[in-house]
This record gives structure tokens, C-alpha cells and sequence, in this order.
């Protein structure tokens, strides 16, 4: 009888729990198919991550930063990428070269492989639409705070900051190697293109005053320099996005500007995960923002699938496969904690809710809704004292969404 008891009282209170939540719920969201203007103004720091490869989600960053846009005054997106690649991705914003830009998602995609994607590519397309009606001192600039991805535009970006590549054998080595276009410029193995980057960095070294007069930006370029050795060795990528992002709020002042990231939603978690510190996390503790002005969006998948792999077909082709159960957070066997309760309230297929307001009930102890993940076998993951607040202040739900499109199919 005690036993039934206890068990009547654990329902009922999980069930007045789950009414306050959809009441709750009910009166902090938004619709982000229409017009709408972001709930929060004294925020420093946007970040905007969920599962990679489901096409929606490219659709919910274009309304989510045109609405930053224009009523944020918005200015700096970060994108998890390289400094290399975000340099000549505001080239592509400035130029509209799109076989630039195709160039630069496949090899941004080394990275991030569900994102080479030609939902990316139309992402950038659309970004630049909004960029051209803007006026000269606010347009976007991209930004890349992550270890280099890819030794092309490495390349490309040095032999930018010199001057005379005739007086510089190492250099002209290099612009040789871009020209040609056939090594897979990988920085992961002792690739051609990495033992072709040792030697140039060695010469360089020893032969500085020889070199200095023909560089254009002596600081750029030393700093192109010490990313490009941390890529000879191993390193915490976390770490790594962190340094390079001290680096580019100093240099752009950025603690003055409202700032937009898109990453993977681990890095933007503003709490530990077990041992792992995320990038915000690191961005919290020591400092650099506050709680209050550095906001974490996360975004989850409904009835929607994500890009797996590319596929070359027989006939020369390329396709992709897809799933709709493995990654997305929202199948019978793996799904977030307390989904349901989103799934409830949405009111289009992009649904934006606040988390973090004082009266939420994501603020209880113990509630770690939409932070653990259900599986078969049970996380060693310890959330004691933690909530969905202390990870993210906005839950964005995509639903029905087809999976993103390889990019290498498009013609």
C-alpha cells in the first residue's frame, strides 16, 4: 500500500510539473516563419547549435540572424571554421563568386562533413542577399576561431599578406601548389601539402629579415604562422577555439559588439557535461561574458532526417544517404528528455521557446529536460545540481525536415 502510494504521489507531481511546463511553454514562444524580434537586448553573445545536416535548420539561422540583423544591429557571425576559410568567405559576401563559395563549403565540410552541404551553400547565398541591402559600416563580417581545417586556403591567405612571391622560392612553391589544385591540402597526416608547409614555416624562420619587407600585414601574418605549427602537432580543439577566439574579441573589440556563433551545440553549452568544458563554458568562467549576456540556443530535431554520407554513384554521380533515426535526438531508441513537452506547444515547423526567464520551471533543480539524452544504455553522465538553464537559455524546434543535400551534387 505505501509502495502504490508513493507511486501516486511521484505521478501526480510529475504531472503538475508537466502542466506548469506546457503553461509555460505556452506563453514564451515564437514563431519564427513570421516576423518576430529576438526576447533579449543586453546580450554580448548569440550561439545558435543543433544535430548537423537537417535542411530546416539553415532555414531557422536565416530567420534567426535577420531578425539580429535588423533589430540587434548585428555585425559579426562566427562560423565553425578557420580564420583562412571565414577571410574568404567575406570575399565571397563581397564578390558574390559562387564557385567560391561551393569551393569553400566543400572544404569547410572537412570540418563539419554534414554541413557540405547545398542547403549551406543557399544559407550563404541568402546571407549575402541581406548583406547587400545593408549599409557599408554594418555589414556582416565572418569570423573563424577553430584550428586550421584545411591547408587550400591557409595557403591562399598567406601568399594574400605577400608582396613579392618572386624574391620568396618557399612561396612561389606554394602559389605553384593552389594553381595545380590536386593535393587534398589535409593537415590530419603527414600529407604532401603539410611537409611542403614545414618547410616553408623553416625557411621562413630562418631567413626572417630576408622576408619581412615583402609582407603585407606582419601580424596577421605571424599569427597565421603559430596556427599553422599548432596543426603540425596534437591539440584540444576546444582549447584551441577558445585561444583563437580571445584573439579575434581583442583584435575586433568585440566586447563591445554583439556577436552571432554557429557551432555544433556541445560547444555552445554553457555548463560542463561531465569533465568536458565547452567553448562557452570557457567564455563563462573566465570571464569573458557574463550568464546574463551570453545566451546558448540549442536546436532540436522533430520528424526530420539529417545527411549521412556522401555517395559517388555508378553512373559518376553524387548522392547521399540519410536517417531519420541515428543523430537526430528524436527516435524511438535515443531522444532527448522532455522533447514532448516542445513537440505540444510548436506553432509552425520553427519554433523558438525562452527558457531562461525567472519564472521558469527549466530552472528547477534536477530538471535536465532537453540536455539528457534517453538511450538504451544509460548515460554516466552526473547532472546532480544542475538544470536545462545552467546548459541553454532557448530550446529552436525544427520539425519536418528533409535531410540537407550533398553539395558535390550540385550542378
Amino acid at each position: 500500500m505505501k509502495n502504490c502510494l508513493t507511486l501516486l504521489i511521484t505521478f501526480y507531481c510529475s504531472f503538475l510539473i508537466g502542466q506548469e511546463k506546457q503553461l509555460y511553454l505556452s506563453r514564451n514562444k515564437h514563431d519564427l516563419t513570421k516576423s518576430f524580434i529576438f526576447p533579449q537586448k543586453d546580450v554580448k553573445l548569440i550561439g545558435f547549435g543543433a544535430y548537423h545536416g537537417a535542411a530546416k535548420t539553415e532555414v531557422a539561422e536565416i530567420a534567426l540572424v535577420s531578425s539580429l540583423i535588423k533589430n540587434n544591429n548585428l555585425r559579426y557571425y562566427i562560423a565553425e571554421t578557420d580564420i583562412a576559410i571565414a577571410h574568404f568567405l567575406n570575399e565571397y559576401l563581397a564578390s558574390g563568386d559562387e564557385a567560391l563559395l561551393k569551393d569553400l563549403i566543400i572544404h569547410y565540410g572537412v570540418r563539419v562533413p554534414q554541413e557540405r552541404t547545398i542547403e549551406v551553400f543557399e544559407k550563404w547565398k541568402a546571407l549575402k542577399k541581406i548583406n547587400d541591402q545593408l549599409p557599408a559600416d554594418k555589414k556582416l563580417t565572418v569570423l573563424g576561431p577553430d584550428p586550421i581545417v584545411t591547408y587550400k586556403y591557409t595557403y591562399k591567405y598567406l601568399l594574400s599578406l605577400i608582396t613579392n612571391t618572386k624574391e620568396w622560392k618557399p612561396a612561389q612553391e606554394l602559389q605553384n601548389t593552389v594553381t595545380m589544385d590536386t593535393t587534398d591540402f589535409s593537415p590530419y597526416y603527414e600529407s604532401y601539402s603539410k611537409s611542403q608547409m614545414v618547410k616553408f614555416i623553416a625557411d621562413f624562420e630562418e631567413n626572417k629579415a630576408f622576408y619581412f619587407p615583402y609582407i603585407s600585414d606582419k601580424t596577421k601574418f605571424s599569427y597565421m604562422i603559430e596556427l599553422i605549427k599548432k596543426s603540425f602537432g596534437g591539440y584540444n580543439r576546444e582549447n584551441e577555439i577558445y585561444n583563437n577566439y580571445l584573439k579575434l574579441y581583442d583584435t575586433y573589440q568585440l566586447q563591445t559588439e554583439l556577436v552571432y556563433v554557429r557551432y555544433g551545440f556541445f560547444h555552445i553549452m554553457k555548463a560542463k557535461e561531465g569533465n568536458a568544458e565547452s567553448f562557452f563554458f570557457k567564455l563563462l568562467k573566465n570571464n569573458i561574458y557574463t550568464q546574463k549576456n551570453l545566451v546558448s540556443i540549442i536546436g532540436y530535431l522533430n520528424q526530420s532526417e539529417v545527411i549521412w554520407d556522401d555517395i559517388y554513384t555508378d553512373d559518376g554521380n553524387y548522392s547521399h544517404s540519410t536517417t531519420s533515426r541515428e543523430g537526430t535526438g528524436d527516435s524511438n531508441d535515443e531522444y532527448f528528455k522532455g522533447i514532448e513537452e516542445l513537440k505540444k506547444q510548436k506553432t509552425s515547423d520553427i519554433t523558438l521557446f525562452q527558457l531562461n526567464l525567472p519564472e521558469s520551471p527549466y530552472r528547477f533543480a534536477g530538471c535536465i529536460d532537453l540536455i539528457e539524452i534517453i538511450t538504451p544504455k544509460k548515460s554516466d553522465i552526473n547532472y546532480a545540481e544542475q538544470n536545462t538553464v545552467s546548459f541553454a537559455d532557448y530550446a529552436l524546434l525544427i520539425s519536418n525536415s528533409k535531410a540537407s543535400r550533398s553539395i558535390f551534387s550540385l550542378q
